[in-house]
């Protein structure tokens, strides 16, 4: 890479080099061009995808293993995105996944709209740091200012409405079919693993997939649900009743030295002596779970053969290998305490539970513990008829599951079919006027993006045209009908508090942060530097150096997987 010196009264004509040979440097608007193409480009890609008419997409990777869904972070990370632009758009949806559970095709849109709104003030020669950059900015802080002062109160007990929240999130997302029963399920979990101050952490709902039965087989199990057999099916209970459990993270086996060791044996007696002492070693653990008091052994480690035999005969159930979350799940349940150590095994450490007993489900052998005296641990058993409809039904009750919580915690909902965006944009266009000053073209330009959320809904119902419906909505906003939003089935503006559309507040708070956020970073962007060497992406330095912006292959325009 080569630049032009002029240094003093002195010209030099012999550029000088201080790029790597076969680096790509892009200035500019071509720079600024390339990465609002980038964007635009992912944003297009899951529009589709929005509203309870979207289509679903079908991803294949590179071994041939396919996903289908319509969930707009799936698609995103499944895509191989190679753009750093592109990338930035990737990050606005997982944040939206991270935060929220719900929305990420909204930020994405919205976050593609406002890059494209700009892109036109831009032909106009409007400074992007000064005016464009600094209008949204004030746009997005109004924006949530507005949806705070639209937003509704939620009670943490209204069943009713929590509801509402978990079918709006479900919609278009394959779960139709049991849609009811899944909202039942979703909220029921929500308010059991809820505390008092009602804080929510969903780790503690544990979703089963099994492939088999039908949608309306998946249940909620007041308890915890381990996918595990028996250690010893032939002598050991296939039930416990009154259970008293212990929760083990160490192994049930001999001691084994840290360091490679030799025993020279030089007859038969030596070696029965052997064998007798690692015997003798093993039931000691053994007798020390049992004088426990424990009548379930839940171990993280491994189960010598040896220890099962005597666990077996002392009528303990036991299962070995059991993941770390699980255990966590089951001492919150049952409120048992890991115990690390074979020496710290006391009855003080045990757990309770009315039942625990090994069922078949979809032809696996499970352990299910329940009647727990605390289920603030409980799992959903997910059925469905193939393996693509389970995973979907999975992300489809992962989303549900966090945006009820986040209802939950925030008491806050809004309505949903785009009456939000709606009514942001045409508050904002009445706070651009205040404003004044060339600020007031991006605060105008940031309202008219937002009403890609109402457009793109109409569009993939197939309403033709859908300015028609957004002029319509516009003028139920105009008259004060703040709740107004796009019925995509019958066509026409309906008040979404009715109709059950409903979202929490964050969904939308989060999203427009994200996405006012990130259109401002790429719009800031006027020098792309790559390095030489297609896919090999910068040193840490480098990326601290340039702002962390991911792998620098394919700078010079959209790779080969965003076309």
């Amino acid at each position: 890479m080569a630049f032009g010196n002029n240094y003093g009264s002195k010209s030099w004509s012999q550029p000088i080099f201080i790029l790597k040979e076969g680096s790509q440097r892009t200035r500019g608007r071509d720079a600024q061009s390339s990465n609002i193409a980038a964007a635009k480009a992912v944003a297009g890609a899951v529009r589709t995808t929005l509203g309870p008419k979207g289509m679903d997409k079908m991803l294949v990777d590179t071994i041939g293993d396919v996903v289908i869904t319509n969930d707009g972070v799936t698609i995103l990370k499944e895509m191989d995105i190679e753009h750093p632009a592109a990338k930035m758009m990737v990050e606005v949806a997982k944040t939206q996944d991270d935060e929220v559970g719900d929305g990420t095709t909204t930020a994405v849109v919205v976050a593609g709209e406002l890059l494209k709104r700009a892109e036109d003030l831009l032909e106009q020669d409007v400074h992007p740091p000064t005016v464009i950059a600094h209008g949204y900015r004030l746009a997005a802080d109004k924006a949530q200012e507005l949806i705070k002062d639209i937003a509704i109160e939620v009670k943490a007990d209204d069943v009713e409405m929590l509801g509402k929240i978990a079918d709006t999130a479900m919609t278009g997302k394959g779960a139709e079919a049991a849609k009811e029963k899944l909202c039942d399920l979703v909220v029921r979990s929500v308010t059991m693993v809820a505390d008092e101050d009602n804080t929510v952490d969903t780790d503690f709902i544990k979703i089963e997939k099994k492939v088999g039965g039908t949608i309306d087989d998946s249940e909620i199990i007041e308890g915890v649900v381990i996918d595990k057999e028996r250690v010893h099916p032939p002598g050991m209970p296939k039930l416990v009743e009154n259970a008293k459990i212990l929760l083990l993270n160490a192994p049930v086996e001999y001691k084994k030295t840290e360091v490679d060791a030799e025993i020279s044996i030089t007859s038969p007696d030596q070696l029965q002596m052997f064998l007798d002492e690692e015997e003798k070693m093993i039931k000691a653990i053994v007798e020390k779970i049992i004088a426990s008091g424990a009548n379930v052994l839940v171990c993280q480690k491994g189960i010598d053969d040896i220890a099962q035999h005597y666990l077996a005969k002392a009528g303990i159930l036991a299962i070995r290998r059991v993941k770390k979350s699980d255990m966590t799940k089951l001492s919150r349940a049952t409120g048992a305490s890991v115990v690390s150590s074979i020496d710290a095994i006391e009855e003080s450490e045990l757990g309770a539970s009315g039942r625990v007993e090994e069922k078949k489900v979809s032809g696996e052998e499970m352990i299910f513990v329940t009647e727990c005296i605390n289920p603030k641990a409980v799992t959903l058993i997910v059925r469905g008829g193939t393996e693509h409809v389970v995973d979907e039904l999975d992300r489809a009750l992962e989303d549900a599951l966090r945006v009820v919580s986040v209802a939950v915690e925030d008491k806050k909902f809004v309505a949903g079919g785009g009456a939000p965006e709606v009514e942001m944009s045409l508050r904002l266009r009445e706070y651009a006027a205040t404003v004044g000053g060339r600020a007031q073209l991006a605060i105008e330009a940031f309202a008219a993006a937002l009403e890609i959320i109402p457009r793109t809904l109409a569009e993939n119902a197939g309403l033709d045209p859908p300015i028609d419906m957004l002029v319509e909505l516009r003028s139920e906003h105009e008259a004060g009908r703040k709740t107004a939003g796009l019925d995509v089935f019958d066509a026409k503006p309906t008040d979404m508090l009715v109709a059950g559309v409903i979202e929490p507040m964050r969904v939308k708070t989060q999203a427009i942060a994200s996405a006012a956020e990130a259109a401002v970073m790429i719009l800031r962007i006027d020098d792309v530097i790559a390095s030489s060497g297609a896919g090999a992406g910068p040193s840490p330095e480098e990326m601290a150096a340039m702002g962390g912006m991911g792998g620098m292959g394919g700078m010079g325009g959209m790779p080969p997987g965003m076309m």
